[in-house]
């Protein structure tokens, strides 16, 4: 199979992930369909984006040792599996199952994709493969929710599962034609840092979760703290760790990937709150909102490939640093959105948002992968997207946080309900803002914007 087409597999079997965005759609149908009360809907969110945040890095190491052709074929076959139990399910219990057995594909594909891809083409070509392999995310997370309009509509929420099914398996039919790699053996896998790493991951993600009730949390932070630092003796006591974490000991290692953690949570600000102004403030329908919504992915479509290309001519640490500015003015725009809807302003400052996320995935992306040895790039391209799902998972539960807690002040105070609610948002997206300047003036003092 020549490179062009082993990437575009690689694609086809990396974008039914971005698009579980369709699913959002179909919570209510969810809901009904199951007579759920409201808040149960979080935990057919949890029991997915834990698990394959938990095992990312695990399966990274596995596909370094045995081969990442094998490990993305295993993710294409388990993930087709859940999508069609996921739709099949006749009990909310059964859809939770099922949803595990997602995440679980969903890590396996996720965490050798990006090596699989880049190892299909020299060295020098890493970088826009890279951009390409990015791009995947934005055509997913752009198309679900638009897609998944339709699909609930004409057939109810299980489409947002089984339409899955027979692009996963595509890819897994297509992917047995791409090289084999080299395997190098099970002597080098850590078990039990791998269920530290997992325990530590799957404590912390619960812990944020419960942050509304204090005490639940600190249980699960203080034991979040105590199977962490057991990991990290563990990598650093054993010759050949799931992540040797003398990377981390270069600051600006570090500091890229607490970035990459940072500007997703302020990301995720759009996907989680901007739906709501568009429904209350803005009186949009739905599915002119969902295509509303896709100004955000699609700005990181058009701009992840482009990134690739920069690369050539601009350092990753600079293209991180121009990712990072663009996000922080983009956040500020919408923050300052007020009563009266200008969906030109509000839309082209999704799409900087997009853009500026796109060209720091793809400048993070690079300097992890030059960073890691290329022999252990499934544990780099694994670090990749658990720091994303971390991002995304502190955002969803700390910025919802911050926009309950204002708006409901507002509202005992005698606010009307859509000013309350406005004061809630300004207030989330204020936050959100001032994390990429953080961001921002972080890489400034380290010097990344020196030649």
């Amino acid at each position: 199979m020549r490179p062009g087409w082993g990437v575009l597999v690689v694609g086809l079997g990396t974008v039914v992930v971005p698009f579980d965005s369709s699913v959002n759609v179909a919570f209510p149908h969810i809901i009904r369909g199951f007579a759920l009360p409201i808040p149960a809907i979080q935990w057919v969110v949890i029991a997915y984006t834990l698990t394959y945040a938990a095992l990312m890095l695990v399966f990274g190491r596995i596909g370094d040792m045995f081969g990442y052709r094998r490990i993305f074929l295993l993710g294409n076959a388990t993930g087709a599996l859940a999508f069609l139990l996921c739709s099949m399910a006749t009990s909310y219990e059964a859809l939770l199952g099922a949803r595990v057995m997602q995440g679980i594909g969903a890590a396996l594909a996720l965490s050798c994709g990006p090596a699989l891809a880049t190892s299909l083409y020299p060295e020098s070509e890493r970088t826009r493969i890279l951009g390409l392999y990015t791009m995947v995310f934005g055509i997913g997370g752009s198309l679900g929710p638009v897609l998944a309009g339709q699909l609930v509509e004409h057939w109810g929420w299980s489409a947002v599962f089984w339409f899955r099914a027979p692009i996963a398996l595509s890819a897994f039919a297509l992917a047995w034609f791409l090289p084999k790699g080299i395997v190098r053996g099970a002597a080098r896998f850590d078990a039990l840092g791998a269920v530290l790493m997992v325990l530590t991951v799957t404590l912390m993600l619960l812990a944020l979760n419960q942050i509304r009730s204090v005490a639940v949390f600190l249980s699960l932070a203080a034991a979040t703290l105590v199977a962490g630092a057991l990991f990290i003796r563990r990598q650093n006591s054993t010759p050949q760790p799931i992540i040797d974490l003398r990377y981390f000991r270069d600051r600006d290692f570090a500091l890229v990937n607490a970035a990459h953690i940072l500007l997703n949570l302020a990301g995720f600000s759009i996907m989680l709150l901007v739906p709501f102004y568009l429904d209350r403030i803005g009186g949009l329908s739905v599915p002119v909102g969902g295509m509303a919504l896709a100004a955000s992915p699609f700005g990181v479509m058009l701009s992840s490939p482009l990134a690739g290309r920069l690369a050539a001519f601009i350092a990753p640490k600079r293209l991180a640093l121009s990712g990072t500015a663009a996000m922080a003015v983009a956040q500020v725009v919408i923050g300052t959105t007020g009563g009266d809807v200008n969906l030109p302003l509000l839309l082209g400052a999704m799409f900087l948002q997009g853009v500026g996320l796109g060209l720091f995935q793809v400048a993070y992306f690079d300097i992890a992968t030059a960073t890691i040895p290329k022999e252990d790039r499934g544990v780099a391209g694994s670090l990749v997207m658990m720091t994303r799902t971390v991002g995304v998972v502190t955002g969803a539960t700390v910025l919802m946080l911050v926009f309950q807690s204002l708006r409901s002040a507002a509202i005992a105070q005698g606010t009307p309900d859509a000013d309350a609610f406005l004061v809630g948002f300004q207030g989330a997206f204020r936050i959100a803002a001032a994390l990429p300047v953080i961001v921002l003036l972080a890489c400034l003092a380290r010097g990344w914007a020196r030649r």
